[in-house]
């Protein structure tokens, strides 16, 4: 589990946190680029949308599955997303600036499962899995 700022320093933190805890199951660097991806996708996500100009806290849980299986929660407790399924659609974005609006498609196909649950108000959660191919636990 790890905690931090909603600060984009942090962000590369994140995902080499989540990589090094993966790193026991042995994954090839295709399996680990694409974690880095999809981490770095919904932290930014947490920071830009779920955040806004204000900071907040940012939650990760990453635990390890009978095969391989990875999950990874990333949470925060910022606005909310009130339609997840607009959200979720390619090029869609809530941000002013010269963002493409890709996010949860990258993760999406980064990952082998993508769930995405908000509550406005409340903040936004982000549960990816992924098979890892290397060596069993």
């Amino acid at each position: 589990k790890l905690q931090f700022d909603s600060k984009s320093i942090n962000e590369g933190f994140s995902r080499v946190a989540v990589c090094a805890f993966v790193a026991s199951l042995d994954p090839n660097i295709e399996e680990l680029t694409d974690i880095k991806t999809a981490v770095s996708e919904a932290v930014t996500n947490a920071i830009v949308h779920g955040y806004r100009e204000k900071e907040g806290k940012i939650y990760i849980t990453v635990s390890i599955f009978e095969n391989n299986i990875i999950r990874i929660k990333i949470r925060d407790k910022g606005v909310g997303i009130p339609d997840i399924e607009k959200a979720m659609e390619p090029l869609f974005t809530t941000s002013d600036d010269e963002r493409a609006g890709l996010g949860f498609a990258v993760m999406e196909s980064f990952m082998d499962k993508l769930k995405v649950s908000s509550k406005v108000g409340f903040g936004t959660t982000v549960t990816m899995e992924k098979k890892i191919r290397g060596k069993k636990l």
